[in-house]
């Protein structure tokens, strides 16, 4: 594996060009320092402020450009300094070896405000004006810098230099460009000297690309296939025998008789880094696909085929079903068709981080008596992924090892418009908003819908929750339903925005059956979320549930909710029981009225007005197409009378 001698121009993730801005106290020689890297000469005179610096691409072997931005210290400047560090892909903070105090404020003032204004990219210190140190004062640069490099671990190199001597001056840049294009921070932490998380995670997902066989080993020709790919040059044999020794010397089990392990494989890495060789480790993972954050690069994302309208919703299709259906089963170690926490681990082991550690996934899906995942439920979390955020679910897939075109794991469906104009939905994943007042029973609707007791602690608080699950449909099929719980505080903020029901496919209205008030502040919900529907053009279907059917109604609820709901079109309220367990086919139905979205949609005055004055303007079509109707034969037959009686005289 041998060290690559260009940068990852043109590879996806690789930076194609590098901004540097040059900060710190008025006098210690930003300018000048500029001009001596870009023209290897000492000006006797610079400006106080010089415009941007480009250096060609042929500058640095990476040969990619760097723009150098120079900044002035005046407290008035201060904002548009902000700016341009905001900008920057490194910094570049100067003091003068000349005057201590210089340094001092780097520690003081400069880099505080560096995180005060968040700008998380390296930095290099630079101490110009080396000519100019009292030669009775000589400390190294490593005594100096040790407890400022304790205290602010962001600072990725120190260097001191002259532009009057031209000494490393075009050191200060190249080290600056290194450092964004072959980073420190994301793969090594310095504290434990040992690879970041993430960074062996990449790893092991390239170790597994490579790995052809599925031996655990990477084989003489599998290495040589690597260095190729990563390189383009081929390893001698003696070079990939030289490779294995230094891994079996320090780690006896980095190496079997098939290869270089995965342990090997890592260590390796972790060997190149501590040697400051990094451009190594990059230039692999860019090669692999991975930006300076250790995720797959844009490029490789088909964000292009989840363009979609607001009303359109993205889904698995059946490959990537198969597909994960396939993962399952590989990581159901025991075949017991449950999922453990650690075997999920297991799976997403090659990805930045298991996905669905935190909401909304962590508690959306239905666990086993183990803690695990069924199939269904499996399916169910990716499903959601995918309707949430159809990127990260492609992406995901791509880490777990998805082998086709990322673009043929999921499908836009049909506008949901459209699918109420052909009255029915060719969907396979509903999404169902749940409305309702406090305490009316909405968490515990989704708890039951997940398998969970109804007292079960799974309250949403003030953030939306999600539960998805898998309904059994009456003929005989499957297909996917996701709850999205909406707080009663939240309901005006969602309303906000004309296409919030966009991606509605159905809207549910809780309220205890025992409580007048919870009833009425459903209806008016009911009205509320109809009457934005209407206006905004996406209507959705809707249903009322009378939950908490075991308690006692208030009087005339029954009769009561049915007239209200007769009287808007839509289904009767749908007694359920949380508590004893009885839910009246409730999902079931959820999912046949939002299959059918024509038959539910509830009718608003306002929309009963347009009805009714479309029925008018009707009949007055119809009367005046009949009168005109009766004109046109009264007038033929007195053409066809006329022409007689002449005929005859």
């Amino acid at each position: 594996m041998a060290k690559s001698s260009a940068g990852g121009s043109g590879i996806p993730g690789s930076p194609t060009a590098v901004r540097i801005v040059v900060a710190g106290e008025k006098g210690t020689g930003k300018s000048s320092l500029i001009v001596a890297a870009a023209t290897d000469t000492f000006p006797p005179n610079v400006p106080p402020v010089l415009p941007d610096t480009r250096l060609p691409p042929e500058f640095f072997a990476e040969r990619i450009p760097i723009t150098i931005v120079d900044t002035s210290s005046r407290p008035e400047d201060r904002g548009k300094l902000a700016e341009e560090l905001k900008l920057a892909d490194a910094v570049v903070l100067t003091y003068a070896c000349d005057r201590p105090e210089t340094l001092d404020r780097l520690s003081e003032y400069w880099l505080p405000e560096l995180r005060q204004l968040e700008v998380k990219v390296p930095i290099i210190v630079a101490g110009c004006k080396l000519d100019m140190r009292d030669d009775n004062n000589q400390v190294s640069l490593e005594q100096v810098m040790s407890p400022i490099m304790q205290q602010f671990r962001e600072i990725e190199t120190c260097i001191e230099c002259s532009a009057q001597k031209l000494i490393q001056a075009h050191e200060v840049f190249f080290y600056a460009q290194k450092a964004v294009l072959h980073p420190t921070g994301p793969l090594f932490d310095q504290e434990t000297q040992s690879l970041k998380p993430r960074c062996v995670r990449a790893l092991k997902r390239i170790f597994i690309l490579c790995d052809h066989d599925r031996d655990g080993a990477l084989s003489d020709a599998e290495l040589n296939d690597f260095q190729v790919k990563c390189f383009n040059a081929p390893l001698q044999p003696s070079e990939i025998e030289g490779v294995k020794r230094v891994v079996q010397d320090k780690l006896p089990e980095g190496v079997n008789d098939r290869g270089l392990t995965l342990t090997g494989f890592l260590f390796l890495h972790a060997l190149f880094i501590e040697k400051g060789r990094l451009e190594t480790t990059w230039t692999v993972l860019r090669k692999f696909g991975y930006n300076n954050d250790i995720r797959l690069a844009d490029e490789l994302i088909p964000y292009s085929a989840f363009k979609r309208a607001s009303d359109q919703s993205v889904e698995l299709t059946n490959v990537a079903i198969e597909f994960l259906r396939g993962i399952y089963d590989l990581f159901d170690g025991d075949g017991d068709k449950n999922l453990r926490p650690q075997e999920i681990e297991d799976l997403f082991s090659t990805a930045p981080e298991s996905p669905w550690k935190e909401a909304p996934y962590v508690d959306a899906a239905e666990k086993t008596a183990l803690g695990g995942l069924s199939v269904d439920a499996f399916l169910s979390l990716w499903s959601l992924m995918t309707l949430l955020d159809p990127a990260r679910s492609v992406e995901y897939l791509i880490y777990i090892g998805f082998p086709a075109d990322p673009s043929s794991a999921i499908r836009v469906t049909r506008r949901r418009r459209l699918d109420r104009k052909k009255q029915q939905s060719e969907r396979k994943v509903f999404q169902c908003f749940v409305f309702g007042p406090e305490n009316a029973g909405k968490s515990a609707l989704l708890n039951c819908f997940l398998g969970r007791s109804y007292s079960d602690n799974h309250g949403s608080g003030t953030n939306d929750r999600y539960a998805v699950n898998v309904v059994d449909e009456s003929g005989g099929g499957k297909k996917t339903l996701v709850l999205k719980e909406i707080p009663e505080e939240g309901v005006k903020g969602l309303l906000a925005s004309k296409e919030s029901l966009a991606v509605c496919d159905i809207a549910v209205f809780v309220y205890d059956s025992s409580d007048e008030l919870s009833y009425k502040r459903a209806t008016e919900l009911l009205v509320e979320v109809a009457t934005h529907g209407e206006d905004t053009g996406f209507e959705v279907p809707c249903l009322m549930v009378a939950a908490k059917d075991d308690l006692d109604s208030f009087p005339m609820a029954v009769q009561e909710s049915t007239r209200v709901t007769q009287d808007m079109g839509i289904e009767a309220p749908i007694p359920i029981s949380s508590k004893l367990g009885d839910f009246s086919n409730l999902f079931r139905k959820i999912l046949m009225a939002a299959e059918h979205p024509h038959l539910s949609i509830p009718e608003t005055e306002a929309r009963k007005s347009r009805k009714h004055y479309s029925r008018l303007i009707n009949r007055s079509l119809m009367v005046v197409s009949v009168g005109a109707a009766v004109a046109v034969v009264g007038l033929a037959a007195y053409r066809v009378y006329a022409a007689r009686r002449n005929t005859s005289s």
